[in-house]
This record gives structure tokens, C-alpha cells and sequence, in this order.
């Protein structure tokens, strides 16, 4: 069995969060997760929100933060994670108007400062990519791919989301590959196989979830983390099905 946990993107129960986030945690026990990957924290004080989780038996495992958090409130983002138990932080998402090839650059200093101080702290920061950051830039390379190579691989992971990588016509095999030793955090997503590749339960779609959880122990991925954006069904429904799939897989520490 490998020990790799299992958590879930918070994103996923949004809407369910914003009428109940404490009960929504506690169903995502229920259901079996181990650990959750926060995108807010439902307007809970840190102290509060450990409280919380040790009460659940859940783990804080990552925390998606804001580009603009990351510049200009780190150590207030780095004190928070110290409190609920996080070793990891992630930053989610550019927005649109900071895609142009010379922000990237920007990005790449922002993101090694502030790689630099949660290293510090015992902290890791990882990049999450969604399929923008695979279109070719003018010197040949992908953002994703400028990022990796210009950020101090101490300071700076990958969250890779097998989904986008999927949807950009990757292969999340060979990224994982290429980034061995530098995804602690992987999103774990598939998609539906006709022309809408919609987002689906784990094991229903195309994305080769398989071969990527077989390589979880190499690339010493210490958390999957399942997602699903959005779903034709309950969200609950939908990661309770995902769960079972990676239960029936037995390649995970559930």
C-alpha cells in the first residue's frame, strides 16, 4: 500500500460551503477523505478551523492562495497554515489580464520570493496549472513550461492538474516525468470523452487516472487531491464516487 493521502479541492462543495462550510467538512469525513485542500475557510479563524479538523479527523493539506496574498499578505498566509497544519500552499489561477508573455517573468520573481519564505517556514509553494499555461509562447516554450525552468526547483513545485494537462492535448505521463521528485500535490480529475469534455468522476473518462496513480510513489506525490470543477450530479455524490474509485485501486493510504 502507498502512503499517499487523499484530499479534497474545497473548491469542488463551494456552493454547498457557502450554506454549511462546517457541516460540508464533516460530510467530506464522512465520506472518507482524509484531508481537505482549502480555497477559503468559510470565514473561520485559523484557531477555529484547526479546532475543527482535529474534531473531524481531518488533515489541512494544501491551501490555494490568491496571487495577489502571496505579494502582499505572505506572512499573514504563512502564520495561518502553521495553525491548521498545512505544509503546502499553492497559487491557483492568473487571471486574464496577467497572461501576456512578459508577466510571466513577473511572476516567475513573485512566486521564487515567496517559494523562498514558506521554505523557511517549512512550507512548501507549488504552481497549479489550468490549459492557458500550455499555449506556445513567442520564444517556443509553454508558460508552464517557462515557469518550471525559471523558479528554483527548492523553492518552487508543480501542482500538476491532470485534467487541463489532458484538455491541452499533454500527456500528464510525461510531465509527471519530466517534473519527477517536484509534484507533492497532483489534481486528480478525468473528463467525459465526447466533444463537451465536460469534467467527470474519477474513472469514467478519458484521462488516464490509472497510469498516473501508479506513478504516485516515484514521483513521491504525498497527496492526491480529487477535484471536479463542475458536475451534472451532487458535487457530494460526485467525490463520493471519485473515492471509490481510488479505494478500488488500492494505491492510496485509505
Amino acid at each position: 500500500m502507498v502512503n499517499i493521502k487523499v484530499a479534497v479541492q474545497m473548491f469542488t462543495l463551494r456552493k454547498e460551503s457557502e450554506k454549511d462550510f462546517k457541516g460540508v467538512l464533516k460530510e467530506v469525513a464522512d465520506i472518507g477523505f482524509q484531508g481537505v485542500e482549502f480555497a477559503g475557510y468559510g470565514g473561520l479563524e485559523a484557531e477555529e478551523l484547526k479546532d475543527l479538523l482535529d474534531e473531524l479527523g481531518l488533515k489541512a493539506a494544501s491551501s490555494h492562495i490568491p496571487l495577489s496574498s502571496l505579494e502582499k499578505d505572505l506572512e499573514n498566509v504563512l502564520e495561518t497554515q502553521k495553525i491548521i497544519g498545512s505544509k503546502h500552499i499553492v497559487c491557483p489561477h492568473l487571471s486574464p489580464e496577467r497572461r501576456k508573455d512578459e508577466d510571466y517573468e513577473q511572476l516567475v520573481s513573485i512566486l521564487n520570493k515567496a517559494g523562498r519564505r514558506a521554505a523557511e517556514e517549512g512550507i512548501t509553494l507549488s504552481y497549479h496549472n489550468h490549459d492557458f499555461e500550455l499555449e506556445e509562447m513567442a520564444d517556443g516554450r509553454t508558460p508552464l513550461e517557462y515557469i518550471l525552468s525559471e523558479t528554483n526547483p527548492e523553492w518552487v513545485k508543480a501542482e500538476f492538474d491532470i485534467y487541463w494537462l489532458t484538455k491541452a492535448g499533454e500527456s500528464p505521463l510525461e510531465w509527471l516525468d519530466q517534473y519527477k521528485g517536484r509534484t507533492p500535490l497532483v489534481h486528480l480529475k478525468d473528463m467525459t470523452t465526447d466533444d463537451e469534455q465536460f469534467f467527470a468522476e474519477l474513472g469514467t473518462g478519458g484521462v488516464d487516472v490509472e497510469g498516473v496513480l501508479k506513478k504516485g510513489e516515484e514521483n513521491q506525490v504525498e497527496w492526491w487531491v480529487v477535484e471536479q470543477d463542475q458536475s451534472k450530479q451532487s458535487p457530494l455524490k460526485s467525490i463520493r464516487e471519485s473515492l471509490h474509485y481510488l479505494q478500488d485501486q488500492k494505491v492510496i493510504s485509505i
